[in-house]
């Protein structure tokens, strides 16, 4: 059946909301990334995406729900990116470097984003907090099944210690980089990130204390340098 010019119409307007949305987004990502959220007004964001402040109306009900869906959305990303590794690999190393590859990449690439959610994750609304911190922790719980059939001996809270430890390598990338380097660095980098989380992943320590018994798996902290990571992007406080 023929398509009609109504329906090509409307197919075209679909794709321009589409598109221009993800030119909010990437603006809004750049904005709170450079000012923080709370320096960053509607008018900025619709200037910085070539439109007035009230045509952002048009694609987000206001500024609460462009942080949501920025940080939602790169959430959803990684989860069923990471899901898509996990399950074209068949065994647990090719598995575990795929992962790898696919959060250096991410980092170096999405450096706005993190640190976005590492200073104005506590901006969002309740629910969505909850609802990003929900699936970064399904993300994380992704790595650790893979590590554990990699690591089958060894007791799961360590291999959730590691695998925290090697998202707190990567995602600590963006606070060091210098904004808008060129390609050539980013690919030196990326091949040196994914070695090292590759070595810190894999690392048969000398002696490694267990965890105390009253630990809780899985709680996750800020993202801080000095403290352990428990989600990918960033490190929300538990609920």
């Amino acid at each position: 059946m023929p398509t009609s010019s109504v329906d090509t119409r409307l197919t075209g307007r679909s794709r321009a909301k589409a598109t221009r949305r993800a030119v909010l987004l990437d603006a809004a990502a750049h904005l709170f990334a450079e000012r923080g959220y709370n320096g960053v007004s509607i008018e900025d964001l619709g200037a910085a995406a070539g439109v007035s402040g009230p045509a952002v109306y048009r694609h987000f009900p206001g500024k609460p729900s462009v942080l949501a869906a920025l940080l939602i959305g790169v959430s959803e990303e990684l989860l069923h990116g990471g899901r898509s590794v996990a399950e074209q690999a068949v065994d647990p190393e090719p598995a575990l470097r795929g992962l790898i590859a696919f959060q250096v990449d991410f980092a170096l690439h999405n450096a706005n984003v993190i640190r976005v959610q590492d200073r104005d994750l506590g901006a969002l609304a309740p629910d969505d907090g909850h609802l990003v911190r929900s699936l970064q922790r399904t993300y994380v719980q992704l790595w650790v099944d893979q590590l554990a059939r990699h690591l089958p001996a060894e007791d799961p809270a360590l291999l959730r210690r590691r695998v925290h430890a090697v998202f707190g390598l990567i995602n600590s990338t963006p606070h060091t980089t210098p904004r808008g380097r060129p390609a050539s660095d980013l690919s030196s980098s990326q091949a040196l990130l994914q070695e090292m989380a590759w070595a810190a992943l894999t690392v048969t320590p000398r002696s490694l204390p267990s965890p105390p018994p009253d630990s809780a798996p899985g709680t996750p902290s800020t993202m801080k340098s000095r403290e352990l990571p428990a989600e990918p992007i960033a490190l929300p406080s538990a609920d």
